[in-house]
């Protein structure tokens, strides 16, 4: 197998340099791209094929949900990752029903980003990363 394939997706710079770092613990995964807002994602994730998309809800002109949704549609081998600020309990549900595989709230992306990946890409499907 090559390398994990990974599209980062949020439009603040700052959140996409934090999750750049993290990942660039783990030399076998590959960051493949990265996107502000969600059409920017859709289009994207056609073109690149990831096997992990990163996304955060909040976006200018769509928003996280609404792309996972299509992201899922579009290219289906994708495993979509919501990562938000919003309250876990209320958004966890939509990201799921929205075709995300997991949910991380940032602030806990440091610790439990890794073991979401490595859970999604060992084929193992948690209904919360």
């Amino acid at each position: 197998m090559g390398p994990v394939r990974i599209l980062i997706v949020d439009d603040h710079e700052l959140v996409r340099r934090g999750l750049r770092s993290i990942l660039a613990t783990r030399p076998e995964w590959e960051i493949c791209g990265e996107a502000a807002d969600g059409g920017d994602a859709i289009e994207k994730a056609r073109g690149l094929k990831p096997d992990i998309v990163l996304l955060d809800i909040t976006m200018p002109h769509m928003n996280g949900l609404d792309a996972a949704r299509i992201i899922r549609r579009d290219v289906p081998r994708a495993k979509v990752i919501i990562l938000s600020q919003y309250d876990e309990s209320e958004m966890r549900t939509r990201a799921l029903d929205a075709g995300a595989q997991g949910y991380i709230s940032k602030s806990d992306a440091a610790r439990q980003l890794l073991i979401a990946i490595e859970s999604l890409i060992g084929n193992h499907h948690p209904s919360v990363a």
